[in-house]
This record gives structure tokens, C-alpha cells and sequence, in this order.
């Protein structure tokens, strides 16, 4: 955030029947690399495609085939731990973790556990204006992802798709800082914002190419305080892992459900088991996967047919400095530049896409608390309750940016502004060439407003003695002259005007 200041939020504290808790997160992000070939092969990585249709030798397990590293890939976690502030290791390496599963047709995984990518960075995720969380990141490793086991398409038979397998992962591992359901979700909707900025993955939940991992605790108050200035994690409680969640509501509600579960066992004496969970969005519910397993069950190794990876710092600082603005110095920018709160800069740089629209109106109008109004309010407005994004727009930054000349111009009032949106919203068009072509241009003529506002006054000599108790009043004699000039007089003038006849 820059120079925005902020403090931390206060901890989720939850009542159990005996004692508070109060909640501790960590969280696993795996993000798929925005590239179009795999990892160590040429397969397309296109999604949607046919069943095992983009499956090379190598991502197949076929005898003899050996991995060949995508520059692309590790050129994009780069990237990526670059926008986080992290730590880049010239020297990485890879390691074979073994598990044996249907979708697994080599029997083990080729990731990073000894020596990863990337190390320690952070993310600052944005609660309310003023409040937010620095949450710290571990390290990103790389790695590739699995195929896909199928169980709905026969009663009685799996099928497995390996499509997805050895595509480019990248595992994002925070430490134990997050505090609450609402954090988790907004850590990971900073993350992804962060990602989509750089472009280094689409974010798309949906489709599987973000996810997140769980791993939720309960401790006592103050035992979170004593582990942050030991970093000794017996003062946490055990932690359980939920795996596989793609969606930031069921990620709270698996929290949520979570913590009371394990603050129920240790109420009534019992103690947590370390384990992998699952959410069941249905049920409302985690339940057992397996339990929870260390490096050492994985057998780790380093992969025989990949060297150790060994990087320039050259080329680093070359992909430092191509690096986007990012949401938090935009954001500050926002707010320094163009007077805007940090709520309209934060809702403005949401996504990329959102910001460059607003920065061409801007650049149009030069504005920049009239341009943040009517993006935020009359255009998102309207996308939103149609179910459109920015890139659906059917007004373009320079028709709203001409609305907004014509409103500082004086030729239209905001309200007819609001009718010239409308018009070119529903039809297109040149916003000058609707207003002269529906005579919608404003009355200045105060001459013309004079008569208007003599007449209203001639006609209502009761509210006339009201007003001159209660000058408040005045306003109902400025809503019957805009009325009667079909709200094409002058606001300012009206006003004016009427305070001066009524003597107020």
C-alpha cells in the first residue's frame, strides 16, 4: 500500500461452551503458470479440450522419455515472486515426490522441497481502508499438477484424464498469519489480483487453475503473540489441512466449520490429529480424508533426470524491470493523484482492466473524482446488475469522458447526464451530438430561470411564508423550477436565484 498507512485487524475470537479461541490460518495457494506448453513437454495446456488429447510421451510415463524444463514457466514464477517481494534463488532444484495414485502415471510428482524458486515475500491484504493484514510468504515452489479422476460417468467404472498432467504449478505457502475466515478469503483475492496483474495465471477458480489448501488451528488467546516473537510452533495448536477449496465462500464456511469442530474436541479433553480434510459444501461440513502426511512419507529425492536449476541475476533484474504497476502502488497512486478515497481506488483497481478504463477517462476528463463517480456508480453499476464485466462495456472510455466534459462544461446538469448514460448505454452515439439532437443542453440563461422561479412563486404564496420560516424549504421551490424546465436549468442558478427572491 505504499505510503497508505494501516493496522493490522483484531483476531477472530470464537466463544466455545468453556473457553475463547481464537483462530489461526495458513494457506497453500496452487496456481497454474499462464503458458501454453507443460512444464517439462510441449503439451498444449489449453483447457476444455478432449479427454487425453494434449498428453505427450513424458507427461504419459512412457519408458525412456526424459523432462525438459520450460524457460517460459520458471521465467513466470520468477515473475510472480518478483511481485510479491520475495526473495529469488539463483539456485533451485528439483525433487521427486512419491505417491501412487490413478492420475499419477509416473508414481511420483516433480516439485521443489529443499531448494524452491522462490523465497520469503509478502502480501498486503486490504480488510477496510486503514485496516489490512501483512501476510508473510514461505517460499513458491514449482511444480507439475496430476490428471484427473472422473467417478460420475459410470456406476461401476473411474476414468481418468491426464490432460492436466504436468502442467506448470506454482505452490504459494504463507505462514501461520491470517486470522480469520473473512482474511483467508481476502488473502486469497488479493493474491489472485496480484497474479492477474502480472499475468502470470488467469485466477480462474472454476476452472481449477487456482486453488487453495487449508490449514486451519485454535489456540487460547495470547498464544498466538507468544509464538510470534519465538516462532516456536508448540504454541499453536495442531492443525488440520482442507484441501482443494476453489471458492471464497466455501473457504470461510469450511473455516468456520472447522475451528468449532476442533475447539469442541478440545473442550471435551480430546486432542486434534493432524489430518487432510474435505469440504462438503452439501453438508456444510469437513470430514477425514487421510491423515495428514510429512515430507518423509513422500520419500523426497532429488529428480535424477533434472539438473539443479541455476539462474542469472541478470535475467532477474531484466524481468524486474519489466513488471507491471501493481494493485497496492497503483492503488496509493490512485488516491495521491486523483484525490480519490482509498475505498473508490481500491474498488477501481480491482482488476486491471477496471483501472485502465478509469485512467483513460481520466486522461479524457481530467477529473479525477467526477471520472471515479461515474465508473464506479453509473457504469459498474449498470455491468453489475447485468451481469457484465468492463471488457462487455457498451460505452468506451471516451463517451463517458465526454459525458463528463459536457456536466464541467455546464452545458448538462448530472441528472442529464444520467439520461445521456442511459442513451448511450442502450443505443451508442457521440454524447455532444445526443444532447444538441434531443435539445437536453442546460439552461444558463438566467434571465429565462428568473421567470421560471417568479412563476413558481406566484403560484405557491403559502409556501412562500413557509420557506421564510424554515429556509430549508427552499429546496421545494428548486425541485418545481427544475421541474418545469424539464431539469434542463442551471442547479447553481436555480438555487441562487430562489434565495435571492424569497430573500433567504
Amino acid at each position: 500500500m505504499l505510503d497508505l498507512s494501516f493496522e493490522p485487524p483484531k483476531p477472530k475470537v470464537i466463544a466455545g461452551a468453556k473457553y475463547d479461541w481464537e483462530l489461526v490460518i495458513g494457506m497453500e495457494i496452487h496456481a497454474q503458470i499462464s503458458t501454453e506448453a507443460k512444464l517439462f513437454s510441449g503439451a498444449s495446456t489449453q483447457f476444455g479440450a478432449e479427454p487425453n488429447s494434449n498428453v505427450a510421451f513424458v507427461d504419459a510415463a512412457m519408458p525412456g522419455m526424459l523432462p525438459v524444463i520450460n524457460e517460459y514457466c520458471i521465467e513466470q514464477a520468477v515473475r510472480t515472486g518478483l511481485g510479491l517481494k520475495a526473495e529469488i534463488n539463483l539456485k533451485s532444484a528439483f525433487d521427486r515426490k512419491n505417491y501412487f495414485y490413478p492420475d499419477l502415471p509416473q508414481g511420483y510428482q516433480i516439485s521443489q522441497l529443499y531448494h524452491p524458486l522462490v523465497g520469503e515475500g509478502e502480501v498486503i491484504v486490504d480488510m477496510e481502508p486503514g485496516i489490512a493484514r501483512k501476510v508473510r510468504i514461505e517460499r513458491i515452489h514449482v511444480e507439475q499438477d496430476a490428471g484427473k479422476s472422473i467417478h460420475d460417468m459410470d456406476p461401476s467404472m473411474s476414468f481418468v484424464d491426464l490432460n492436466r498432467t504436468g502442467v506448470a504449478l506454482m505452490e504459494i505457502v504463507s505462514r501461520p498469519d491470517i486470522r480469520g475466515p473473512e482474511e483467508a478469503a481476502a488473502y486469497v483475492v488479493k493474491l489472485r489480483q496480484i497474479l492477474r496483474y502480472l499475468g502470470t495465471c488467469d485466477g480462474n477458480m472454476q476452472n481449477g487453475n487456482l486453488r487453495a489448501d487449508v490449514n486451519v488451528s485454535v489456540c487460547r488467546p495470547g498464544q498466538y503473540e507468544k509464538y510470534q516473537e519465538t516462532q516456536d510452533f508448540s504454541h499453536l495448536g495442531t492443525r488440520c489441512e482442507i484441501k482443494n477449496m476453489n471458492s471464497m465462500r466455501f473457504i470461510q464456511q469450511a473455516i468456520d466449520y472447522e475451528a468449532k469442530r476442533q475447539i469442541a474436541i478440545l473442550e471435551n479433553g480430546g486432542s486434534v490429529d493432524q489430518e487432510t480434510r474435505l469440504y462438503d459444501p452439501d453438508k456444510g461440513e469437513t470430514r477425514s480424508m487421510r491423515s495428514k502426511e510429512e515430507a518423509h512419507d513422500y520419500r523426497y529425492f532429488p529428480d535424477p533426470d533434472l539438473l539443479p536449476l541455476e539462474i542469472e541475476q541478470g535475467w532477474v533484474d531484466d524481468i524486474a524491470a519489466s513488471l507491471p504497476e501493481l494493485p497496492d502502488e497503483k492503488k496509493a497512486r490512485f488516491v495521491k493523484d486523483f484525490g480519490l478515497s482509498e475505498y473508490d481506488a481500491g474498488v477501481l483497481t480491482a482488476e486491471v482492466v477496471n483501472s485502465a478504463y478509469f485512467e483513460e477517462v481520466v486522461t479524457a476528463c481530467n477529473d479525477g473524482k467526477l471520472a471515479a463517480n461515474w465508473v464506479i456508480n453509473e457504469l459498474f453499476g449498470r455491468l453489475k446488475k447485468e451481469g457484465h464485466d468492463i471488457t462487455e462495456s457498451p460505452v468506451s472510455p471516451a463517451q463517458l469522458a465526454g459525458i463528463i466534459a459536457l456536466i464541467k462544461k455546464g452545458d448538462i446538469s448530472g441528472k442529464i447526464g444520467k439520461d445521456v448514460f442511459e442513451i448511450l448505454y442502450t443505443e451508442g452515439g457521440d454524447p455532444a451530438q445526443i444532447v444538441e439532437a434531443k435539445c437536453l443542453k442546460q439552461v444558463t440563461d438566467t434571465g429565462a430561470i428568473e421567470t421560471a422561479v417568479d412563476e413558481v412563486i406566484a403560484a405557491n404564496p403559502a409556501q412562500v411564508e413557509k420557506a421564510k420560516q424554515n429556509p430549508k424549504l427552499a429546496g421545494w421551490f428548486v425541485g418545481q423550477v427544475m421541474k418545469s424546465t424539464g431539469g434542463k436549468a442551471n442547479p447553481k442558478a436555480v438555487n441562487d436565484i430562489v434565495a435571492a427572491k424569497l430573500g433567504l
